[in-house]
C-alpha cells in the first residue's frame, strides 16, 4: 500500500482551480484501494500571509467542508489540520538544522520576492522546511505536486539525505514526486491563471446570485452575436471543456463556430454546467459550514490518527539526536 501526502493552505475558500488542481484528483488517488492517504489543511503555512486569525480560522473550516464535500472519505484515510499536530513545529526545526542557507536562497518562494527584502518574512523563508517537515514526519512514500512545487519535494528529499547520512541512521523515508503534468491550468476570470491573489476567482460554493456575477465578469473578445468565434482562444470555453462531458464540448464548440451564439450564452451556460457539475458538492458544503461543530469532529478524529502515524518518526529523530522521548 502506497502512502500518499498532500496538503493545500487555508488562503481562502476553495475555488474552481483548488478543486480541479488538487481536491477533486486528491479525491480520485484517496478512492483507489491500494493507497493510504494523508491530506492536510496547511493553516501554519497561511501565516507567512495572512495574520488575521478570524481569516484563517473561516478559511481553515472552508478548506475542510470542500474536501469533505468532494467525497473524501474520512474514515479511512487521514485528513486534519496542520496546527492540531504541533509536533510539526518541533520536528521543522530539526530539519531547520540540517538545511544549508543557499539551499534556502534558492528557493523560488523566496527568489520571487527577494527585490524586496523588507517584505520577506523569516517564516516565507524557511517555508520549505517546514513543507520538508509536513511530508518526512508521516513517512510520506508519494507526493502530488505541480510543476512549481517540484522545487520543494527535491528539497525535501535533500534535507531528508542529510540528516540521514549525518546521523548515520536511514531514519527519513525519501519521498518521491507524483507530478501532475496533465492538470490543466485553469484561467481565471481575467485570463490569467486563476488564483485568489489575482482575484480572478470562480467560487463554485458561492450563493448562486454571487456565482454568476462572478462567471459574467470573464473577459472575451469584442466580437458581436453574429460572428463566428474561435472556441480555443475564448476563457469560457476554456473553463466550460474543463467541466463539460465530451457530447456538451462538441456542442459548444460548433455554437461558437456557427455563428448566432454570443458570449452572454456562452457565460450562462457555463454557470449553468458549474450548479449541474457541482449540485451535491455544494448543498454538502453549505451544510458543513453551518455545522461547524461537526466540521471539528472530523479535524479532531485526523489529528489523532496523524499524531499516532507521527510519534514513531519524531521519537526515531529525537533519539538520534540525543534527546528524550517526548
Amino acid at each position: 500500500m502506497a502512502r500518499i501526502l498532500t496538503g493545500i493552505q487555508s488562503s481562502g475558500k476553495p475555488h474552481l482551480g483548488n478543486l480541479l488542481g488538487a481536491i477533486l484528483p486528491g479525491v480520485e488517488l484517496s478512492q483507489r484501494p491500494d493507497n493510504e492517504c494523508f491530506f492536510f489543511i496547511a493553516d501554519m503555512h497561511s501565516v507567512t500571509s495572512i495574520k488575521d486569525a478570524a481569516s484563517r480560522k473561516e478559511h481553515s473550516r472552508a478548506v475542510a467542508a470542500a474536501w469533505i464535500a468532494c467525497g473524501l472519505d474520512t474514515d479511512r484515510h487521514v485528513f486534519y489540520r496542520q496546527s492540531d499536530v504541533a509536533e510539526v513545529g518541533e520536528f521543522a526545526w530539526y530539519l531547520n538544522c540540517f538545511t544549508p542557507f543557499p539551499m534556502l536562497a534558492n528557493a523560488h518562494s523566496f527568489k520571487d520576492k527577494s527585490d524586496k527584502l523588507s517584505d520577506v518574512n523569516a517564516g516565507l523563508f524557511t517555508y520549505p522546511v517546514l513543507m520538508a517537515a509536513d511530508i518526512l514526519m508521516y513517512d510520506a512514500e508519494f507526493v502530488p505536486v505541480g510543476k512549481d512545487q517540484q522545487q520543494h519535494l527535491e528539497m525535501t528529499r535533500d534535507i531528508a539525505g542529510a540528516l540521514n547520512a549525518q546521523l548515520s541512521e536511514e531514519l527519513l523515508v525519501l519521498p518521491e514526486a507524483r507530478i501532475q503534468s496533465d492538470v490543466q491550468t485553469v484561467p481565471g476570470t481575467d485570463g490569467q491563471k486563476m488564483s485568489k491573489s489575482y482575484g480572478n476567482i470562480i467560487d463554485v460554493f458561492a450563493p448562486e446570485k454571487e456565482l454568476k456575477k462572478q462567471v459574467m465578469k470573464v473577459v472575451t473578445d469584442s466580437l458581436g452575436l453574429d460572428d463566428p468565434k474561435d472556441p480555443d482562444s475564448c476563457n469560457v470555453f476554456a473553463l466550460y471543456s474543463l467541466l463539460a462531458d465530451p457530447a456538451q464540448a462538441a456542442q459548444m464548440r460548433k455554437n461558437y463556430q456557427s455563428g448566432g451564439f454570443g458570449y452572454g450564452h456562452a457565460k450562462l451556460a457555463l454557470f449553468e454546467l458549474i450548479l449541474e457539475r457541482f449540485r451535491d458538492e455544494r448543498g454538502e458544503f453549505t451544510r458543513l459550514m453551518e455545522d461547524p461543530s461537526a466540521l471539528e469532529e472530523e479535524l479532531k478524529k485526523g489529528a489523532d490518527k496523524a499524531r499516532a502515524a507521527s510519534a514513531p518518526v519524531l521519537q526515531r529523530v529525537r533519539k538520534s539526536l540525543g534527546f528524550k522521548p517526548a
